[in-house]
């Protein structure tokens, strides 16, 4: 039988990892800030969910789900960048959600509370983590070469229009898992911080992936346990853990001098 604790810690590395591993693309990418804008966009559908008394991770990935198609959309067929888009999803998003999130629920909406996490939301999230660290593994050259360079893939017949759809549709789906312990104003952290922190450390790709969802895993876990051991908030504790450890990478990257 699967104990609390167990399935906390489980969730948590799991979900870190998987943010972790899509969160060294997007920090390639460059698109950072797109990752934290997009982590907002998941409010309405909380407060829907809420109200219908329904999943609030399910709520979070229709609406996700619903965002990325609409910027992947508008971003194939107008000149506009995916910062600007996201941003216009983002601002929409955020003043809807805050408008009807009933007031008790908004506080955990924005935060997370990794306590009310039950047994089969958190069996849910091991499972679909699993399949998008799969799914990205399997993406991962075409994504690498669409950073290097958009003419070159298309020039060896990737479909990188598709990749990005694909990329952008994980993205959406691991931002919906971790709102429930790391809420929606805070979830972006958990994608970009770890692969930051690996950033400062890695001496190659491998590498990199490698210690974006190590951090991930370590950042996730950690403040789950601080969180549930003191019945704070699990949001700002994720995110505090995820920082201390890249100041220490950051520190590494000095002394060894990469």
């Amino acid at each position: 039988m699967i104990t609390p604790v167990i399935l906390l810690l489980a969730t948590s590395a799991f979900v870190g990892a998987a943010a972790g591993f899509l969160g060294s693309f997007m920090v390639l990418k460059r698109m950072s800030l797109v990752g934290d804008a997009l982590s907002h966009v998941a409010l309405p559908g909380l407060a829907i969910a809420i109200a219908l008394h329904q999943s609030p991770i399910l709520g979070a990935f229709i609406a996700l789900t619903l965002a990325v198609i609409g910027i992947w959309y508008f971003q194939e067929t107008t000149a506009l960048y995916t910062e600007a888009l996201v941003g216009v999803f983002f601002t929409t998003a955020l003043a809807i959600g805050v408008l009807i999130t009933p007031q008790p629920d908004l506080l955990e909406a924005l935060f997370g509370n990794i306590q009310n996490l039950g047994p089969y939301e958190g069996l849910i999230a091991v499972g679909i983590s699993i399949l998008i660290i799969v799914v990205t593994n399997l993406i991962s050259k075409q994504l690498m070469l669409g950073i290097i360079s958009e003419e070159m893939a298309r020039s060896l017949q990737i479909r990188t229009k598709m990749v990005n759809f694909v990329y952008l549709l994980l993205v959406g789906i691991v931002v919906a898992l971790g709102v429930k312990f790391v809420g929606t104003l805070l979830m972006g952290a958990l994608v970009i911080i770890p692969a930051a922190s690996a950033k400062n450390i890695s001496r190659g790709i491998k590498s990199y992936y490698f210690w974006s969802a190590f951090f991930g895993i370590l950042s996730a876990i950690l403040g789950s346990l601080v969180s549930t051991s003191y019945h704070l908030s699990s949001g700002p504790l994720v995110v505090l853990a995820s920082i201390v450890l890249f100041l220490l990478s950051y520190f590494v990257h000095l002394i060894l001098g990469q």
